[in-house]
């Protein structure tokens, strides 16, 4: 019998460069969707991962990070990131929990972003209570969030709380992927991402 409450939606995951927002994606999915490494520009493209629960499906798409374009590829990257914002239901933005203010980058993300937002505070455990209260304040003062949730992918720490925020903001729907999947990359892209990921660890130099 079909679940009548059940809701499915899109989330796009936006911030910066190195906020960490594949590791946030890769922690909730439970699997290996994305490469993750200490370097700018590590995702290249939007990348959908997938979230199962027993009343919801939630389909993120993870995208390259804001950054100043230095080149083509940059200008595409930022451009990809913006466009998967478009056509999605909610808009996960994350930031650093040792961001002392609030950036150019991030305040263009945020002027763009029309959709519900979610404020993420990523690396709360590298930080003291005053720290994230004082970002709590500096940015829900500028912009209205649905709401704002502290979170620490390493301690495993409020990730739960993240998607049951999310879930409460989706409409009735149905599920777009088999219960199954997790990400809707074939086998050979989520090889290419592993293998890059490796690069990216082992070489200083900018790996094209």
């Amino acid at each position: 019998m079909e679940n009548s409450n059940f809701k499915s939606g899109f989330v796009s995951m936006l911030g910066r460069t190195n906020v960490g927002k594949s590791s946030i994606i890769n922690a909730l999915v439970g699997e290996k969707v994305a490469a993750v490494a200490n370097k700018t520009q590590t995702t290249r493209t939007a990348i959908r991962a997938i979230v199962n629960r027993p009343n919801s499906q939630i389909i993120f798409v993870d995208t390259p990070g804001i950054h100043k374009p230095k080149s083509k590829l940059g200008n595409v990257m930022v451009e990809t990131a913006f466009g998967a914002s478009l056509d999605v239901d909610i808009i996960v933005f994350v930031i650093d929990a040792t961001s002392e203010e609030i950036g150019r980058g991030d305040r263009i993300i945020l002027d763009k972003s029309k959709k519900k937002c979610i404020l993420v505070i990523n690396k709360i455990d590298l930080v003291d209570k005053a720290q994230i209260a004082k970002l709590i304040e500096l940015y829900s003062n500028e912009y209205n969030f649905q709401a704002v949730i502290p979170i620490s992918v390493t301690k495993n720490k409020n990730l739960d709380v993240l998607l049951d925020e999310i879930e409460a903001h989706l409409k009735p729907g149905p599920a777009y992927y088999d219960t199954e999947e997790y990400t809707d990359q074939t086998l050979r892209q989520l090889a290419e991402e592993t293998i890059r990921e490796k690069a990216l660890k082992l070489l200083n130099d900018e790996v094209p």
